[in-house]
């Protein structure tokens, strides 16, 4: 419960802390004639005790051996009798008392000591009055009888400060706080801190609280005049991150008169009432040279105590330690001088910010958190993870690892496993086939004996490829392209694209398309002449079709794969509308007898068929040519032809002749969709490149044919000329590549005589490839407004 010493003239008393928690105890010094007195501030600084804590917390008691209940037998042996009261009440009611008695050996008194206790200065002088003896005494009254009126024995103190010189009584002193009083061999005056009759002065950058005093006493014939000033030092303290220093000048003017006499002899250091003999196995640093003492402790020393804290939210710790240095010299004025300076130290508050050590294990889908770097004085009380709270008997229950783990320099952290799949884990689907796993960790943490909370967010991220993309198979029949898509992932991580347009059932089945599922598969069948197939090749022969899907991402739009199923088919008889307004058609005209297939025409009689057999005409041709006319119904542009034969005599076995119906004509129909973008002239599409979005038939033609009243559509020609002339175009149909900031010189011309019509040219842009639906695009109009001027960047 209790454990004390002696050092250096101070007794020294400690108290177990754990004996005392949640109790109230108080001291009393017990006065061998007055009995037992309340320790309080006021009469611990006069008297010259000190009641603090270490720091351990552990409540510590000191007393000079000159103190004022102290029991003195010859300036050698010193005890003092300490009740110690121990009550589970604030009222001191039903108190234990545990009398304490303290001893102390102490005989190599210096000529001088001075003591700089935490409250008090104190200063013993020893006093070298040379006795006089009784036959002295008697010859000196008789001869001098008027001697017997003079003051026997009084002590006065005399006080020089600023204000001024200063004579008073002791017991006048006394009242003021100070304490004065002589030994068999010494005298000594016990002042406090900051008083009047004090002054602050600065010695060698260290301020000085100093009281400049002289005892004086009057026996008999002899007048005695005492030095008993005494100075200490009130800061002297600096800090860096790392260390604190205490600096004490070595020399102090007001204590060495002549100090070209000054010898050093002696400087110890202590921590916390112990000696340290080697201070550099503690690593601690003394150095000492003419003007200064220094003490440099890094900060987390053993001796000392680091403390958690929180200040403004913010945590933190805080490095205590209790050091004394004694320090003896020598000089003319004084044989010995020992000095004496005890001193508590506190570094201000350090914030420390938490780190959060990411040692995730990406192989085992497992995040691995370290919290650190902490004291023991700190727990983990509580966790959220992705903003749901968590107790840690939830935590562990949910199957969250939490454990502790010591860090190096005494400290420790917490350890937090959570798996990658685990419901509070966020998922984002990144790059091609990564998955980010991102863990939301509020730590709870509480500090101290005071148990304030302390909150720290942290987030951790960890990226792995763990997504296959899929891989499409394709196939053909006679009639339809085939392509089985895997539908893991899809409408989750990414989805098809056919174009620009999201593929999903509505489309398909506008497109024509025929969608089935199973459990892994989605299945496309897309016909030959399905809006959406590419026509790579076509000739009289053959058709080399291709079919092509994006997979694209959810949120970015990024392409990712293409899907792509190609076969070549044999057909008879197809129109192909390409986008960029190419037709192909591959006729069959069965009559009897056949016809030279290589005099079939189109509307302009100059368009022949490219290609022909017995009974086929493969024919090519732009809407533009070729005497195309265009009507709209509905929501359709409606681009319209016709293959015929001109009138033909067979000869015949008679005068008669027979003649081939001049009426027989095959009507070509292409269908685009009024709100879709139909390419003409100046900006072109590769028809291997871009799908075609338009369908086409071929109807037989007969005698009698009921048309409905059509709107016929504008004819329009655009063009690019090569320079700003106007003279001289590019071929139509053709990808025109341009420099950044070279301008495009382009004209849209309406032929049209109409008086009420007017030409609005309303979007065009450019691109990086041939394909027109490529991006990125840059904008040359936009609602007819000019972007850029006549200039565009690429």
């Amino acid at each position: 419960f209790v454990e004390s010493s002696c050092h250096s003239r101070i007794f020294w008393m400690k108290l177990n802390k754990l004996l005392l928690q949640g109790k109230f105890f108080q001291l009393e010094i017990n006065d061998p004639y007055a009995g037992p007195i309340l320790l309080d501030e006021k009469l611990a600084s006069r008297c010259g005790y000190v009641l603090s804590e270490d720091v351990w917390g552990n409540p510590v008691f000191r007393a000079s051996v000159l103190g004022c209940h102290v029991a003195n037998e010859a300036d050698e042996l010193f005890s003092l009798i300490v009740n110690i009261k121990v009550s589970s009440f604030s009222s001191m009611r039903a108190a234990v008392t545990y009398t304490y008695p303290m001893y102390c050996s102490y005989s190599s008194w210096a000529s001088r000591e001075i003591v700089c206790e935490e409250n008090y200065m104190e200063v013993s002088v020893k006093t070298d009055v040379p006795a006089v003896s009784n036959d002295y005494t008697v010859a000196w009254m008789s001869a001098l009888p008027e001697t017997q009126n003079v003051a026997y024995q009084l002590w006065q103190l005399m006080f020089v400060s600023p204000s001024g010189r200063k004579r008073i009584t002791v017991s006048d002193a006394a009242k003021l706080g100070y304490s004065f009083n002589n030994t068999l061999s010494r005298v000594y005056l016990r002042a406090p801190y900051h008083s009047n009759e004090s002054d602050v002065s600065m010695v060698s950058g260290i301020n000085m609280n100093m009281v400049t005093s002289t005892s004086m006493y009057r026996q008999r014939w002899l007048l005695l005049l005492i030095d008993t000033t005494v100075s200490c030092p009130v800061d002297g303290i600096s800090f860096t991150d790392t260390t604190l220093t205490w600096t004490v000048p070595s020399v102090i003017p007001t204590l060495v008169v002549q100090e070209s006499t000054f010898l050093s002899k002696n400087i110890l250091m202590g921590v916390d009432g112990r000696v340290i003999v080697n201070p550099e196995e503690n690593n601690y640093l003394l150095e000492h040279n003419q003007t200064h003492i220094q003490v440099t402790i890094p900060i987390g020393a053993e001796g000392g105590k680091l403390k958690s804290s929180i200040s403004g939210g913010v945590y933190g710790v805080i490095y205590s330690i209790d050091l004394f240095l004694e320090h003896t010299w020598a000089d003319a004025d004084w044989q010995t001088t020992k000095y004496t300076v005890i001193k508590s130290i506190t570094t201000p508050f350090m914030p420390q910010v938490p780190t959060v050590i990411n040692n995730t294990l990406p192989e085992e889908r497992l995040f691995n958190v370290a919290f650190g770097h902490f004291l023991p004085d700190v727990s983990l009380v509580a966790i959220a993870i992705g903003n749901v709270p968590f107790t840690l008997r939830e935590a562990q229950h949910h199957r969250f690892k939490i454990y502790e783990t010591p860090f190096s320099n005494r400290t420790k952290g917490f350890i937090l496993e959570v798996s990658f799949d685990d419901p509070y884990i966020l998922k984002e689907y990144v790059n091609r086939n990564e998955t980010k796993y991102t863990l939301l960790i509020n730590y709870t943490i509480s500090v101290g004996p005071e148990m304030t909370l302390y909150y720290h967010s942290a987030e951790v991220e960890c990226v792995i490829a763990d997504i296959e993309l899929p891989e499409a198979v394709g196939s053909c029949d006679e009639e339809n392209l085939y392509l089985a898509i895997p539908t893991f992932g899809l409408h989750q991580y990414w989805n098809l694209y056919l174009g620009n347009k999201l593929l999903n059932r509505h489309i398909a089945v506008t497109n024509g398309y025929l969608p089935a599922t199973n459990s892994t598969h989605l299945i496309l069948q897309i016909p030959l002449f399905a809006v959406g197939v590419t026509y790579e090749e076509v000739s009289f022969q053959k058709i080399k079709a291709r079919f092509d899907v994006a997979l694209r991402k959810v949120r970015t739009m990024e392409t990712l794969q293409m899907f792509s199923v190609s076969c070549n088919f044999n057909s008879s008889a197809f129109i192909i509308c390409h986008p960029d307004g190419t037709i192909m058609v591959s006729a069959q005209m069965k009559t009897v007898p056949a016809i030279d297939m290589s005099k079939t025409k189109l509307r302009d009689r100059s368009c022949k068929p490219r290609e022909y057999n017995e009974g086929h005409a493969f024919f090519k041709f732009h809407v533009t040519t070729c005497g195309t006319s265009v009507k709209f119904e509905g929501d359709h542009i409606i681009y319209e032809n016709e293959i015929s034969y001109e009138k033909e005599t067979l000869p015949g076995q008679s005068i008669a002749t027979i003649t081939r119906d001049p009426d027989y004509r095959l009507t070509v129909l292409c269908y685009y969709r009024a709100k879709e973008t139909l390419v003409l002239g100046a900006f072109t599409s590769d028809p291997s490149t871009s799908p075609p979005f338009g369908s086409g038939t071929m109807v037989p033609r007969s005698n009698i044919a009921v048309y409905r009243r059509i709107r016929q559509a504008l004819n329009v020609v655009s063009r690019v000329s090569k320079d700003e002339s106007f003279v001289e175009f590019y071929e139509p149909n053709i990808a025109i590549f341009k420099r950044p900031m070279e301008p495009v010189f382009l004209e849209v011309e309406l032929k049209d005589e109409s008086p009420h019509t007017e030409l609005y040219l309303e979007n065009c842009w450019v691109t990086g490839s041939p394909d027109f639906n490529s991006t990125p695009r840059w904008n040359i109009t936009v609602d007819g407004c000019e972007i850029n001027g006549s200039e565009y960047v690429a």
